[in-house]
C-alpha cells in the first residue's frame, strides 16, 4: 500500500474515535444523575406489611363532612277563634252605613212620610229585602209613636232590638265537626263540602277555615276537588303546608272531582282526622250540569262518612245575585250554612237577613278582610252593634 492510502486511514480511525467521545458524553448530560423514586403519597395510612405472625395492618380512611342540616319548615300558629270578631268589629263597623242612615233620619223628630219612605230606601238598598223591611218599617213607626221621643239613644235601642230579631240569634251557627259514628260502630271524620260560584273566595275561605279549624286543635284533612284549575289545587296546597294540613289531589287536570273527594275523606278515615274539608270548584247556578255534579259529589263522599256541613260562600256586595245563587245550591245540595265574604267596607249588610229569611239557613261565618286569619264564627250581636257604631 502506499502512503497515501495509510495516512487515509489513519485520518478516519481519529475521525471515529473522537465522534464516539462526544456521543457518549451528551448522553450521559441528557440522562442526568440517577435518583431514588419518590414515596408514594397515600390519602389513607396504610402501615408497612406486618411481619410474620403479627396483625393485619389498620387502614383509616378519611372522615366525610356531614351534610348540613335542612331546617324543620316553621309551621305557622293561627290566632285563636276567641277574639277574632273583636279585632274584626272595626272592619265590620265600616258598612255601618245603615244604621249611620237611619238613626240620622229618626233622630229628626217627627218624621214626615217623606222620612220613612228614605228609611224604607236605605233598608232596601243594603239588601235587607222586602220583606224584612216592610216588617221593620211597621215596628219601628209603632214604637216611636208609642215612645213619642226623638231622641236618639231610645231610637238606637229600638233599631238595635227590631235588627237583632230579623238576624235571629236563636239559629244554630254552630260548625258541626263532631266525629260520625258509622255503621261499623267506628268514628268516622266529619266532613265538610264547601260550593259556590266563581270569584267568590271560595278556595281562600276553605285555606282560612283550615286555620281557624286548627287553631281550636283539630286534626285536618284538605281534599282539592276543583280539578278544572291547577291553581286552585296549588293555592289549597299552600294554604295547608302553611299549618301543616295535607292536601288530597289530583296530578290530572280535568279528572273526576268525585273521585279526588272520595279519596280526601277515604284518607281523612285511614289518617284518624277530625274534619276533612272539600274544595269544588265555581260553578253558575244556572248550569244544571255543573250543579247535578254537585250532588253526585256529595253522595260519593257519603260512601266513606256521613257529610255533615254543606258550606255555601257568597260574596256580600253581590246583594240580591247572591239570593238567587243561594236558592239554587240549596236546591241541589242542601245547604247547612252560609259564608259571606268582602263584608268589610260594603253597605250590604242586609244580605245576612235576606239570606236567612229565604233559605231558613243560617250565616256561620263572615270574611272581613285578606288576612288569613280574617274570617270568624258570625256573632248576630256583633255584627248589629257593628253596623249601628
Amino acid at each position: 500500500m502506499t502512503d497515501q492510502a495509510w495516512i487515509l486511514i489513519a485520518v478516519l480511525v481519529v475521525v471515529l474515535v473522537v465522534v464516539g467521545a462526544v456521543a457518549l458524553t451528551t448522553g450521559r448530560r441528557r440522562r442526568g444523575p440517577t435518583t431514588l423514586p419518590p414515596e408514594d403519597v397515600s390519602p389513607y395510612e396504610v402501615d408497612q406489611p406486618p411481619a410474620a405472625g403479627a396483625s393485619a395492618p389498620v387502614v383509616t380512611a378519611p372522615e366525610e363532612p356531614a351534610p348540613p342540616e335542612t331546617p324543620a319548615p316553621t309551621l305557622e300558629r293561627p290566632e285563636p277563634v276567641a277574639g277574632r270578631m273583636q279585632r274584626l268589629r272595626a272592619r265590620l263597623a265600616r258598612s255601618g252605613t245603615i244604621g249611620q242612615t237611619l238613626l240620622s233620619i229618626l233622630s229628626r223628630g217627627d218624621l214626615a212620610e217623606n222620612d220613612w219612605e228614605e228609611i224604607e230606601e236605605t233598608l232596601l238598598l243594603a239588601d235587607v229585602g222586602v220583606g224584612p223591611t216592610t216588617e221593620l218599617m211597621d215596628k219601628l213607626r209603632t214604637e216611636t209613636k208609642v215612645l213619642g221621643t226623638s231622641d236618639a239613644e231610645q231610637v238606637r235601642a229600638v233599631l238595635r232590638r227590631e235588627l237583632l230579631e230579623l238576624v235571629d240569634p236563636t239559629m244554630d251557627r254552630v260548625l258541626h265537626v263532631e266525629p260520625a259514628i258509622g255503621d261499623d260502630g267506628q268514628p268516622h271524620p266529619a266532613t265538610v263540602l264547601v260550593v259556590g260560584v266563581n270569584g267568590t273566595g271560595k278556595t281562600t275561605t276553605v285555606g282560612k277555615l283550615a286555620r281557624l279549624l286548627v287553631a281550636e286543635d283539630h286534626d285536618v284533612v284538605l281534599g282539592a276537588a276543583d280539578t278544572f284549575r291547577a291553581a286552585a289545587a296549588d293555592q289549597l296546597s299552600t294554604w295547608g303546608a302553611r299549618v301543616g294540613v295535607p292536601v288530597v289531589r289530583s296530578e290530572r287536570e280535568g279528572a273526576d272531582p268525585a273521585a279526588v273527594a272520595f279519596d280526601a275523606v277515604k284518607e281523612g278515615r285511614g289518617a284518624g282526622a277530625d274534619v276533612v274539608l272539600v274544595d269544588t270548584a265555581g260553578r253558575l247556578q244556572n248550569k244544571a250540569g255543573l250543579m247535578d255534579e254537585l250532588g253526585k259529589i256529595k253522595r260519593v263522599m257519603s260512601r266513606q262518612a256521613p257529610v255533615r256541613e254543606v258550606l255555601l260562600v257568597l260574596d256580600a256586595t253581590t246583594g240580591q245575585n247572591g239570593m238567587r245563587q243561594a236558592e239554587v245550591f240549596s236546591q241541589a245540595v242542601d245547604i247547612t250554612g252560609i259564608v259571606l265574604t268582602k263584608l268589610d267596607g260594603t253597605a250590604k249588610g242586609g244580605i245576612v237577613v235576606a239570606v236567612q229569611r229565604e233559605l231558613g239557613v243560617p250565616v256561620k261565618f263572615v270574611g272581613l278582610g285578606e288576612g288569613p286569619d280574617d274570617l270568624a264564627p258570625f256573632e248576630p250581636e256583633e255584627f248589629v252593634d257593628a253596623l249601628l257604631s
